[in-house]
């Protein structure tokens, strides 16, 4: 295969685009939802879809898309971030995310849109694709994760193997009788109404996903105050645990069958080499059957969005794709998985 020409990639922005454009959407059953735009508004417009769930989104999460190129649309999930209500898990799954996915889509008068998300957000990106396929231009995912009871597993019970300490840790505060079932456990208690179990769980949680995320996992990450304090901590944790006890409402088939039926429509897949949040193996199963997509390992990166070698397969693919609206040259040569 012949090297790709250099692309014209845009450059580390010090600061992400601002919004030109915010906005709440009431998508029924009790639910709005807040979005942002930034960019350019006659740009390529592409969807943000962040992790999770119940993380939100966030200004840094568009510094890859350049945004002399780029319409770029985020929006919070529900119970998420700054949607309304805060925390809320009923009526909230993910066929119900879908369709605010379309509904955000027909309010913005957006034809067809590229599909981006990460972690949680590739999982959701890849149900929405294949759900409303005519509407989407392409898929750019990273850290795919399939959603399937073994990554449930390996998150909450088999990573003890590389975070001993953080998972002693977290542990600390699951009773012995739950130790089978603990996200049912996380729910349970997360929903309940004692302010202090609640908080003293989702930072115990927090500190857990710190040290799997962290250059050395088996010793302690330090960890900053939430940005939105204990009850932002607590709502982002509550809606994470109705989804992981649920298997996030698809399970590893439901989540693979999308990726076979998106074959044909341009798919780039981005995977960091050392992930111990979504494992390397399950991106591989993705890409393994969608056929035609494009796939690059981040080598030496994590589950952090924001590392070197991701930051850079991110905004090559993003680039390529604002030049030939595919991703058939990229990655550069040597760089392909078969």
């Amino acid at each position: 295969m012949p090297a790709s020409p250099i692309l014209d990639v845009a450059p580390v922005l010090a600061q992400p685009p601002a919004a030109f454009d915010t906005g709440w959407l009431d998508v029924g059953q009790g639910h709005r939802i807040y979005y942002e735009q930034a960019g350019a508004a006659g740009g390529i417009p592409v969807v943000l879809l962040h992790g999770g769930p119940g993380s939100g989104s966030s200004p840094r999460q568009r510094v890859f898309y350049d945004p002399a190129l780029f319409r770029i649309v985020q929006f919070d999930q529900r119970g998420s971030g700054r949607s309304e209500p805060m925390g809320e898990t009923a009526h909230n799954h993910t066929a119900a995310l879908v369709g605010d996915i379309e509904r955000l889509r027909e309010h913005l008068a957006i034809d067809r849109w590229l599909v981006s998300g990460g972690s949680w957000g590739s999982s959701l990106g890849l149900v929405y694709a294949v759900q409303h396929r005519e509407r989407v231009s392409g898929v750019v995912l990273r850290a795919i994760f399939l959603a399937g009871r073994s990554d449930i597993s390996w998150y909450f019970d088999g990573s003890r193997v590389v975070a001993p300490q953080a998972h002693e840790q977290f542990m600390a505060e699951i009773p012995l009788r739950w130790r089978r079932r603990i996200p049912q456990y996380l729910e349970r208690s997360l929903s309940g109404g004692d302010a202090g179990k609640c908080e003293r769980l989702a930072t115990a949680w927090m500190r857990y996903e710190a040290a799997l995320n962290g250059p050395d996992p088996a010793l302690p990450q330090a960890v900053a105050p939430p940005a939105g304090g204990s009850a932002a901590l607590c709502a982002k944790y509550k809606v994470q645990a109705h989804y992981l006890a649920r298997r996030c409402f698809l399970g590893h088939a439901a989540v693979l069958r999308a990726a076979e039926a998106l074959g044909g429509v341009p798919v780039a897949m981005i995977h960091g080499t050392r992930d111990l949040i979504c494992l390397p193996h399950g991106a591989w199963r993705a890409h393994r059957v969608c056929r035609g997509s494009r796939f690059a390992w981040a080598h030496g990166a994590g589950h952090d969005p924001f590392h070197p070698n991701m930051d850079a397969l991110m905004r090559e693919a993003l680039a390529c794709f604002a030049r030939d609206g595919d991703f058939s040259r990229w990655p550069a040569a040597g760089q392909q998985a078969p």
